[in-house]
């Protein structure tokens, strides 16, 4: 089966740009089972990579690595340019260069919802609490919370948690906006005002990697969208072109058992 060389990886970049997120050769092992392997990706600035696959592919490994919340075994991973693979980078400092969102939105349920979203901003990137509570302000506002600035977690409903947690993810402008599967915990009616968000940020600029499985998203707001299987690139390109017209069978046959169980 052919695998993507890494000359189509990097074909969206302009010549001589840097990549706001490159891995290279990336390999990842639990135990005996390969879950990465020699994996080349490269995301320019401004753009929005989707990652499809089945369970298992890869897809969350290749965030947590590009979070440092798992260490490569093999391979580099670079942030605009440094490696933040090497054993010596400060985990604590990349991080804070990152935003992310998880399916499971991990807000915390003793703090208010306007200290959510300034908490990395107050505790990490150390602004004073005017400036981070005008910055909560206006994402709130900008998510359409607003009036909920002060309420806890628990008083929101699953689709408003996750847009807070996305809100709360883009406090500091991060460099990198990574989003795993973050529709997976929500019922379908909340699907589309989490989407709907997600488009929002595409459009203002945001440098995007993200995981799902809703293809007709991937289809609408992606740049470039990447199938893994067994944790290789498979197939990518255009969405016009990997979901319309895929050259691949596996990303066919992936494609046609996702698009038989949701809407499309």
């Amino acid at each position: 089966m052919a695998v993507t060389d890494r000359n189509e990886a990097v074909a969206s970049n302009a010549e001589g740009d840097t990549p706001v997120l490159s891995a290279v050769g990336v390999v990842k092992r639990f135990g005996d089972n390969v879950v990465l392997r020699g994996l080349d990706l490269d995301v320019a600035s401004h753009e929005v990579v989707v990652l499809l696959g089945a369970s298992g592919s890869g897809k969350s490994t290749l965030l947590r690595c590009a979070n440092l919340l798992e260490r490569v075994d093999d391979g580099q991973i670079f942030l605009a340019g440094e490696d933040i693979t090497d054993p010596r980078a400060n985990a604590d400092s990349i991080r804070a260069r990152i935003g992310v969102v998880f399916q499971h939105y991990n807000l915390f349920p003793h703090m208010s919802v306007l200290d959510n979203v300034t908490l990395a901003a107050r505790k990490v990137h150390g602004w004073d609490n005017e400036r981070a509570r005008k910055r909560g302000i206006e994402l709130l506002e900008r998510i359409g919370l607003k009036d909920k600035a002060k309420e806890y977690p628990d008083r929101l409903s699953g689709g408003q948690q996750q847009r807070v947690a996305i809100a709360r993810a883009l406090a500091t402008n991060p460099e990198l906006v990574l989003l795993d599967e973050i529709t997976a915990a929500l019922d379908p009616v909340l699907v589309g005002e989490v989407l709907d968000l997600v488009r929002e940020i595409k459009e203002q600029g945001s440098t995007i990697l993200m995981a799902t499985h809703e293809i007709s998203f991937a289809r609408q707001a992606a740049d470039r969208v990447v199938f893994l299987r067994n944790g290789q690139i498979i197939e990518q390109g255009p969405p016009e072109q990997v979901i319309d017209e895929p050259r691949e069978q596996a990303t066919r046959d992936f494609l046609a058992r996702i698009l038989r169980e949701q809407p499309s």
